[in-house]
């Protein structure tokens, strides 16, 4: 098995392995094979996750899903982003924050979201705002704060595929904290 433990502060460290293609279980080999056509490399994350299969596989095919769904490009950018900062993931906040400037992400959002600052677009400032609150509120959402979202014209069906981009980075949020993933 490649890890290695350790004792800090009284606490046992588990560095996990960083897959690629050659160390990576059987099933994940293809799946990493994805990430490589994906991105043109394979993140430090995926190579984590590597280690499960099944998490690897989850992962992978909520992402599609969520880049499926009926938020467009910027409000999937929004909430992948808002999750991240509202978990404090070390791996996720610079991730995202590169894809979503390389998708062409106004850069004020991406800092006002990094900053914790209102956006400067009423409804994508209220789709932060209402994912802060799914995260934060374990899902538990008011019903103002939904009326509040259809008000400005977003469908149940968004506000349900905000729950599957919650998911999405849960699963990599998670992961992170208990790899710290490099």
């Amino acid at each position: 098995m490649a890890y290695t433990c350790k004792i800090a502060r009284g606490f046992i460290m588990i560095n996990f392995t960083v897959h690629d293609r050659d160390s990576a279980p059987d099933a994940s080999k293809p799946l990493i094979d994805k990430a490589q056509e994906a991105f043109g490399l394979v993140p430090s994350l995926h190579g984590v996750m590597a280690q499960s299969p099944q998490l690897l596989e989850a992962y992978q095919v909520l992402s599609n899903l969520f880049n499926q769904c009926s938020l467009n490009k910027e409000q999937r950018h929004v909430v992948w982003l808002t999750v991240a900062m509202n978990n404090q993931c070390h791996y996720c906040v610079p991730a995202h924050s590169q894809l979503a400037t390389l998708d062409g992400l106004d850069p004020d959002i991406i800092q006002a979201i990094r900053s914790d600052q209102p956006i400067n677009d009423k409804p994508l400032e209220a789709l932060r705002q209402y994912t802060s609150s799914v995260v934060f509120n374990r899902g538990k959402v008011s019903v103002d704060e939904i009326t509040a979202m259809i008000n400005l014209g977003f469908t149940q069906q968004n506000l349900l595929d905000i729950n599957l981009g919650v998911a999405h980075k849960v699963l990599s949020n998670y992961t992170n904290y208990l790899a710290k993933t490099p």
